[in-house]
């Protein structure tokens, strides 16, 4: 007969062996690697990058007509007009293609398109052509009164 106790899982009824104990010193990345884990799961690097350089992965025509909102499970979500939208819509497969080729590896699977108002720019007055504007006459002679007049010119252009 077994004087000894012995430890038992209640699911398969097999012995447990309790794990050594470690107290050596660790690095803090075998500390972190477990919290931080699940965080890059949810947030891919080429993800955030993607999000990130919009303008250099979409190039300039796509990147004026719609902005990227969301990256989840392979869908990318773009904000854009109803009209553009449907635009964008025929030609999903290229703009897939292109946006993972510009990644490096296969991320976009899907494109969901969102409406969403454009960004409209604060709209400036039409610049008129500027006209001759003379600088005032008592600049010193020399480089330095040329610099001086240039400056001048540019001032009152922009005014």
């Amino acid at each position: 007969m077994e004087t000894e106790k012995k430890r038992v899982s209640r699911k398969q009824d097999v012995p447990l062996a309790e794990a050594p104990r470690n107290y050596a010193p660790r690095g803090i990345a075998a500390l972190l690697a477990p919290v931080v884990r699940p965080a890059f799961r949810k947030r891919a690097p080429a993800a955030a990058q993607l999000l990130a350089d919009w303008r250099q992965l979409a190039g300039p025509e796509l990147y004026a007509r719609a902005a990227p909102l969301k990256f989840a499970g392979g869908t990318l979500t773009l904000g854009c007009t109803g009209p553009t939208a449907m635009e964008l819509q025929m030609a999903e497969a290229q703009i897939i293609e292109r946006l993972n080729l510009a990644l490096g590896q296969k991320l976009v699977e899907r494109l969901r398109f969102q409406q969403h108002a454009p960004s409209i720019a604060p709209s400036r007055p039409p610049r008129l052509a500027p006209a001759t504007i003379e600088p005032p006459a008592d600049l010193p002679d020399g480089p330095l009164g040329e610099a001086l007049a240039a400056l001048y010119r540019g001032m009152k252009s922009r005014s």
